[in-house]
Formats: C-alpha cells, sequence, structure tokens
C-alpha cells in the first residue's frame, strides 16, 4: 500500500529510539532537525532521502534495512533509565 514504507520507517525509528532512552526532542537534535520534523516521520508523514535514512540509521547505530523491517515485539523499551552497579536494588533480599 501507499506510504505503507514511511510508516514502518517511523515506527521502527520510534522503537528503536525510545530503547536508546532517547527523547523524540534530543535524537531530533543529534541529527540537528527540528522536533516536530521528527514527530511527522515518526508518524509517517515524511518522505526521506536515502542519505537522511543513513544519517538516522547511523544515529540510531543499526543497519538501515532494520529501519524498514517488521520489527514486532523483538525491542524492549528501556523505561528504567541509566543504572549503575551501586544503584540501589534489592540486594540481598
Amino acid at each position: 500500500m501507499e506510504g505503507d514504507l514511511q510508516r514502518r520507517l517511523g515506527q521502527n525509528l520510534r522503537k528503536l529510539r525510545k530503547a536508546k532512552g532517547m527523547s523524540q526532542e534530543a535524537f531530533a537534535d543529534s541529527l540537528h532537525v527540528h522536533r516536530t520534523y521528527m514527530g511527522g516521520v515518526e508518524r509517517g508523514e515524511r518522505n526521506l532521502t536515502l542519505r537522511t535514512v543513513e544519517r538516522v540509521a547511523t544515529t540510531l547505530g543499526v543497519d538501515p534495512i532494520e529501519l524498514f523491517t517488521d520489527l514486532g515485539s523483538t525491542l524492549v523499551e528501556d523505561t528504567t533509565g541509566p543504572t549503575s552497579p551501586t544503584s540501589g536494588g534489592n540486594a540481598g533480599s
């Protein structure tokens, strides 16, 4: 269907960005684009050039083809934030 690749790319970009723990604004800043533009990309409303797809993939640390592949639920979003070995927790309980 028309626009399916744009929507798939946007959905995958959002999943990968969230899995990296990046806000939409921080991710947009790293690509030197406005956050509203990035929102349009994630919603599948923007048509990216191949050069931009490469920049997005590089920033996410993935192969560009992963942006077009059905990722399904293969990613687990990092909602815990940064962790360290000395951070709290239930050690010894």
